[in-house]
């Protein structure tokens, strides 16, 4: 069936506007995350173009199709980035095309870096979207502030593209740094490495990037604490942080500028688990609480990473999600399956109240429910993590 490709906002909202079956909305189709996906394909790619760009006041406007790649080109030839790292879903989840900018916002995709300086959310200064009335709507502007009603802005990262179709988005980026290096502990089990990475985190050192890969087979455990700055000041940090971790084991300092990038890029896009067979799922937690997590899922692969605080899981293909959400119900967080079949709930269900606020602003912005009917099986808490 062929995809709709409107080239203007204008076009979209006339489709919305006359539409009398829902649609499935994606940017690149690089993240095809939750339930069965009804309707006809719905892509905003033609939708494309940075249309302000101010380095100065370290802001830029895009349109939603604008591919990340070229967002993140235009930013670095200023020395800028997306502070929030978003990472890249084809090599796990197996599939092409070019991501989005508004792809990224529109599922919150946020990395390692999320430890330092927040979430994507936590950077959308103003959006613009079409409803499924076919309503053009804007919220929000160029700069940080309060706003009256709803906060829009918030409520469209991680909503999946089932409140609106967005358009244009408005976001802060920061400057780049100019030196990277990471700290590395070898062969720590996975409750004594959350512990080195919390008093890492804990320290004043401004680390930018907490992470544990258990290893297997012939790999090593790694315990990986990135920092960033000015090529002296990374250094001296390394010096301290490594005498802070002595009581964990060697812990050596890699400043090689590729190899450091190489490893976070890896982490990042979860390459362990690009070409394996298995479901993966990302499970929210306290840090503390993650090691036995993982521990009560027989056939269970980990990486941690924001301290332990998010846990990618890849297990036995058709593990059901009740075997991942159990041992939550007594430490809290959540369990969302990024890859297999949607079966039990892509999304981990939201307390009763939640849910019918969010069926609630469904009703509102979608109320012939139009966009990704059934993509959110289960409710899922919009612009979480």
């Amino acid at each position: 069936m062929k995809t709709l490709e409107p080239e203007s906002e204008a076009e979209l909202a006339a489709i919305l506007a006359g539409a009398k079956a829902p649609f499935r909305v994606q940017g690149g189709g690089t993240r095809p995350i939750g339930g069965p996906r009804e309707g006809v394909a719905l892509a905003t790619r033609r939708l494309s173009g940075i249309t302000l760009y101010e380095p100065g006041a370290l802001t830029m406007v895009a349109r939603a199709g604008t591919p990340l790649a070229e967002i993140e080109s235009t930013l670095a030839a200023e020395g800028q980035r997306l502070a929030f790292e978003p990472m890249d879903h084809r090599g796990v989840l197996g599939t092409t095309g070019e991501p989005t900018i508004g792809g990224v916002f529109g599922a919150n995709v946020s990395g390692p870096r999320r430890i330092q300086a927040g979430a994507a959310r936590d950077f959308l200064l103003g959006v613009r979207f079409v409803d499924g009335r076919g309503q053009i709507i804007r919220n929000g502007g160029r700069v940080m502030k309060n706003v009256t009603g709803y906060d829009l802005v918030k409520l469209m990262a991680g909503s999946f593209g089932t409140l609106g179709v967005l358009t244009e988005l408005s976001f802060k980026v920061l400057p780049g740094a100019k030196s990277a290096g990471t700290v590395a502990i070898t062969g720590l089990d996975d409750a004594t490495a959350i512990a080195a990475l919390s008093r890492a985190l804990a320290s004043p050192f401004e680390v930018s990037g907490a992470a544990h890969l258990p290893g297997g087979g012939n790999d090593a455990a790694r315990t990986l604490i990135r920092l960033e700055g000015s090529q002296a000041s990374v250094a001296y940090r390394a010096g301290r942080l490594q005498e802070a971790l002595a009581q964990f084991g060697d812990a050596r300092f890699d400043h090689d500028g590729d190899a450091v990038a190489g490893v976070w890029r890896d982490l990042r896009d979860l390459r362990p688990f690009h070409g394996r067979e298995g479901d993966v799922w990302r499970v929210s937690v306290k840090p503390s609480d993650a090691p036995g997590i993982v521990a009560a899922l027989p056939g269970a692969e980990a990486i941690y990473d924001w301290g332990g605080g998010l846990v990618w899981l890849l297990v036995p293909r058709g593990t059901a999600a009740q075997a991942i959400r159990a041992p939550l119900d007594t430490v809290g967080g959540h369990a969302t399956r990024i890859r297999g079949e949607a079966g039990e709930g892509t999304f981990h269900p939201p307390p009763a109240p939640v849910a019918a606020l969010q069926e609630g602003l469904r009703r509102k912005f979608d109320p012939r429910g139009l966009l990704n009917p059934g993509l959110m099986d289960s409710p899922a808490q919009m612009a979480s993590d």
